[in-house]
């Protein structure tokens, strides 16, 4: 044993203690706010994964990058559900698991149809109408409670994206802004079925049957303008893969810890990440509109996740 290896060890021991520790303070939060963290690390993650995956689409038919993107994220996860054991990632209600991915690749479509012709921040905005309507269903499909205080910033919320998108529902762009509109809905339902799969299936199954699902319903779509990427865009795809998984991963914590209606108020934040980014890589200038949709987003949000963390709202 060399004289590094003590030193080494030690640190291997401090690191997991370290790791332990805020796992255990982690842990002990109230659970809702538990749910408002791991919903903010995944929209971090959707914005890195929308940004990669727009370059992509600009340079890849977009029904082959819809495939080859849940296609690499189940590539991702093959090996480990080999190691731990495929009999453990059989689920208990296969149905559910292909409608979920079923639903989920008709929004994909509109989705990636749209990507290339509009911009970062602006297809984050129009996003955000997923929560509106996830809200509604969560409320008629698995009454969860409505407070007062998570209609009010989802609405506020909800102005500020009009704000963002009204402007621009006129022109050439028009249309594929309401073709990603579109999509919000079938985003909405998806994430329901998730949250209902979430009472018998672990996040391991629910991530790699949509991976499989969905590759399996876009890939008639894929052949038909099929092109081989170069290696980098291959590369690129294994990143999208890797994002897309932990990103989903985060959402179905969030889904599990906490009401489904709860975490939504969160996502606007992604607003800031995608306006960020998307000035960085494709330069992309906020709009007027934009700046003020998203300060009133932003305000909604801190406000909303405020009165969730302390406990204060009601039934």
């Amino acid at each position: 044993m060399t004289a590094e290896a003590p030193v080494r060890v030690a640190a291997a021991r401090r690191w997991r203690g370290q790791r332990h520790a805020v796992v255990q303070r982690l842990s002990q939060l109230p659970p809702t706010l538990r749910g408002l963290l791991w919903t903010t690390l995944a929209g971090a993650q959707f914005v890195l994964l929308n940004a990669l995956m727009r370059l992509l689409a600009q340079q890849v038919d977009v029904f082959e990058t819809q495939f080859l993107r849940y296609l690499a994220a189940l590539l991702l996860m093959l090996p480990l559900a080999w190691h731990r054991g495929l009999a453990n990632y059989r689920p208990k209600q296969v149905g559910g698991q292909f409608w979920r991915g079923a639903v989920h690749t008709a929004g994909l479509c509109l989705w990636f149809v749209a990507l290339p012709h509009i911009t970062l921040a602006d297809t984050t905005a129009i996003g955000f109408t997923t929560p509106l309507f996830i809200m509604i269903g969560a409320y008629f499909v698995f009454r969860e409670p409505m407070r007062w205080e998570r209609w009010v910033a989802t609405l506020v919320g909800f102005c500020g994206v009009l704000i963002v998108v009204g402007p621009k529902l006129s022109g050439g762009a028009g249309l594929y802004n309401l073709v990603m509109l579109a999509s919000a809905p079938l985003f909405a339902a998806s994430f329901l079925i998730t949250k209902a799969l979430t009472r018998t299936e672990s996040n391991g199954v629910i991530l790699l049957w949509q991976s499989l699902t969905i590759s399996v319903f876009s890939l008639p779509m894929a052949l038909v303008g099929w092109q081989w990427p170069s290696a980098w865009q291959w590369a690129g795809f294994a990143l999208c893969g890797a994002l897309g998984s932990l990103a989903h991963y985060c959402l179905t914590r969030s889904f599990r810890v906490a009401d489904i209606s709860a975490t939504q108020s969160m996502k606007f934040l992604d607003l800031v990440w995608s306006a960020l980014l998307g000035w960085a890589l494709f330069a992309d200038v906020p709009t007027q509109s934009t700046l003020i949709g998203g300060a009133l987003i932003c305000a909604a949000t801190i406000w909303v996740a405020r009165r969730e963390s302390l406990g204060t709202v009601r039934a």
